[in-house]
């Protein structure tokens, strides 16, 4: 048991450790003074698992696979799985982006914001949604970019970043894909989030 135990720490250490961050463009100074950013979420070109499913084909697939085993069951796990992205997801992430660029520095990111300048635009690019099947589990991951852009022209990105491979914390047990999924964005919040308070605001 203690063998397995230990295991299961060193792959979760492995994961935890793995996330990589670069600047692909432009400066986020641009932040410096502004009082409210808006926030968005992009799924457009979501992929999931390691053969980079197009997400319409993998909730498909997914729903018709549990339908199988228990009729039902698919289509509720495909409306848990839409609802995720708002009461989950992105409610993670803005959480972390509120805790240390609101709290500390006074800049509110949240969705919904008008008459902003610039608009953080989280562009979420794959997803890996782990497993846990007790004493063995492997968090979630996500790949994303993170881009601000001029609220009112949105095709001029001033900065860009890109978050790989963004592990979820894992402690416990979360059998509940969605759940561990909205751990990477935690992460992916916290990440940016640092970024910024250390290098920018």
């Amino acid at each position: 048991m203690k063998k397995i135990a230990v295991l299961a720490f060193v792959l979760v250490s492995t994961f935890t450790m793995a996330q990589r961050i670069k600047v692909v463009s432009g400066d986020a100074s641009v932040l410096k003074g502004q009082e409210k950013v808006n926030v968005e979420f992009d799924y457009s070109k979501l992929t999931l698992m390691k053969d980079e499913l197009p997400e319409e084909r993998y909730v498909a697939e997914r729903k018709a696979d549990l339908n199988e085993k228990n009729a039902g069951v698919g289509d509720k796990w495909e409306k848990e799985w839409n609802g995720a992205k708002k009461l989950i997801w992105e409610e993670k992430f803005l959480a972390l982006m509120q805790k240390y660029c609101t709290e500390k520095k006074g800049v509110d990111f949240e969705t919904g914001h008008t008459g902003t300048k610039y608009t953080l635009v989280v562009e979420v690019l794959w997803i890996y949604p782990g497993w846990d099947v007790y004493v063995q589990k492997q968090p979630a991951k996500m790949t994303c970019n993170l881009k601000i852009v001029e609220t009112d022209n949105k095709g001029n990105v001033v900065f860009e970043m890109s978050a790989k491979d963004a592990p979820g914390a894992q402690f416990g047990s979360q059998f509940n894909n969605e759940t561990r999924i909205g751990e990477s964005f935690a992460k992916c919040g916290k990440t940016f989030a640092g970024y910024l308070v250390k290098k920018v605001l």
